[in-house]
């Protein structure tokens, strides 16, 4: 199998021909940057003038020996992980180098499996530590290296930005990123960030999975070999060439079928994959960014989605919250989309009220960020005065209150606020309690405001006003 890794190596040993079949066997198995040394004495110059990320330390050596050599790279370099390998073991010497900070003791001669092994926990051991010591660092400080790689997205939330500086760690991984939030969070402007900050030469490419097949998944994908089937008079290159040296965002990846789960699996982990058509694998050198609106670990628990699957893109997490979870952007997005709408109508921008903010904080945007952009949109062009009316934006939420049979079927949900009626009455409630549990709910979620509670009651203001007075009057 190759590996596929981008951590240097240094290998110190005085004897020649061992560094250079080392050297060979690992490019080989494709550890690509590789250094080496014969002279312990340079070590140390080489550690101050060039980055590391795991050392192979030969113990007996002339002048210098990696038993005296071992003890001065953990003091002042102890990020760096060493890997010891001698010609003698001895339990002795083999105790005292892990307790001078040895990660492993290696007999020669070293099996290539072994010493592949090794290395690539080893440089996965050393980009987790990294990643958590750049977070630490970030969430301390509250910084962000690269603003300019989220400049599309726009927020002021502590829970976005904690997310930016998970990505600013995270972005040169190898592993796959996972994104995950509900429809319109935006997900693929969080996937052009992480493309921007992984400097990749190669292009973004987004492919969404929803509605293909198992063939038309394998041949948008990975393309097909001329004549692979009826109508293949060409060979065509699928999207994961053109994304080669880049990124590619597999959107709804929750809809794959288990058959392209596996072949996905197979790219993820091996870094290649087969053209429709092809008995010869063909190798990928795409980032894979994932994406989905669906809970995969639900899909796992039924049978939809293959837990080793789930797990390989688990390892770098990223969870937007949907719109209602951060009401504190809603400001800063209603004056940007009131923006955009107005230059591309090409007409002034209009203001807006208070109370159409107040409005809007109330309302839990179920199509999140692209529903509140529409929503703007059609204001805005519908707007015939200096400021935004706040009646569109009732219109808009009153139709998609709940209403019939839909809020009847609400009201039997025990974790819902209406379903919960029969245990507050130990009964069902009659049509006057569930009036006024719902008109007293509203108007404690609107603050008091009666022409936000009746837009969320699907009232006009005046009848909502009537209902009130009537049960004061009978009180």
């Amino acid at each position: 199998m190759i590996i596929n890794n981008s951590g240097r190596i240094l290998i110190v040993d005085d004897e020649v021909n061992t560094l250079k079949a080392c050297t060979t066997m690992l490019k080989m198995s494709g550890f690509r940057d590789v250094i080496t040394e014969s002279d312990s004495r340079k070590v140390m110059d080489i550690m101050r003038t060039t980055e590391v990320d795991v050392i192979i330390l030969d113990l007996f050596m002339p002048n210098l020996s990696g038993i005296d050599l071992l003890p001065m790279l953990r003091e002042n370099y102890p990020g760096v992980p060493v890997i010891v390998a001698s010609a003698a073991y001895e339990l002795e010497r083999a105790v005292e180098c892990m307790k001078q900070g040895a990660i492993d003791y290696l007999v020669k001669p070293v099996e290539n499996e072994r010493l592949i092994a090794t290395l690539q926990k080893t440089l996965e051991c050393r980009a987790l530590n990294d990643q958590v010591s750049g977070l630490k660092e970030r969430l301390i400080n509250d910084s962000l290296d690269h603003p300019a790689a989220f400049e599309d997205i726009v927020t002021c939330s502590r829970k976005m930005r904690s997310i930016f500086q998970y990505l600013e760690v995270v972005a040169n991984s190898p592993h796959p990123i996972m994104i995950f939030g509900e429809s319109g969070t935006g997900k693929e402007l969080i996937a052009r960030a992480i493309y921007r900050l992984s400097n990749c030469s190669g292009e973004l490419v987004s492919v969404n999975l929803a509605g293909l097949d198992d063939t038309m998944f394998s041949d948008t994908l990975f393309g097909h070999k001329r004549g692979a089937f009826t109508g293949a008079d060409q060979a065509r290159d699928g999207l994961i060439v053109k994304a080669a040296k880049g990124v590619i965002l597999l959107d709804e990846i929750g809809d794959l079928s288990e058959s392209s789960q596996i072949r996905l699996l197979r790219l993820i982990q091996e870094k290649e994959y087969y053209q429709v058509g092809s008995d010869n694998p063909s190798k990928s050198q795409a980032r894979i960014i994932c994406a989905s609106n669906k809970d995969l670990k639900q899909l796992v628990a039924d049978g939809k989605f293959r837990n080793d699957l789930y797990y390989r893109l688990n390892t770098h997490l990223v969870a937007l919250p949907p719109l209602r979870n951060r009401k504190e952007d809603l400001p800063l997005l209603l004056e940007h989309f009131i923006s955009q709408a107005s230059k591309s109508l090409g007409i002034k921008a209009p203001g807006y009220s208070n109370e159409l903010l107040n409005l809007l904080s109330v309302y839990p945007f179920p199509g999140n960020i692209r529903e509140l952009q529409g929503m703007v949109f059609d204001a805005v062009a519908r707007s015939r005065s200096s400021t935004l009316s706040q009646e569109q934006f009732r219109n808009v939420i009153a139709s998609g209150s709940p209403k019939g049979n839909s809020q009847a079927c609400a009201m039997h949900d025990p974790d819902s606020k209406i379903g919960q009626l029969e245990k507050i009455w130990g009964h069902f409630p009659s049509l006057d309690e569930a009036e006024n549990y719902l008109i007293d709910t509203a108007m404690e979620t609107a603050g008091g405001n009666q022409g936000i509670a009746a837009s969320m009651l699907g009232l006009k203001r005046q009848t909502l006003n009537m209902r009130l007075t009537k049960r004061k009057d009978i009180s």
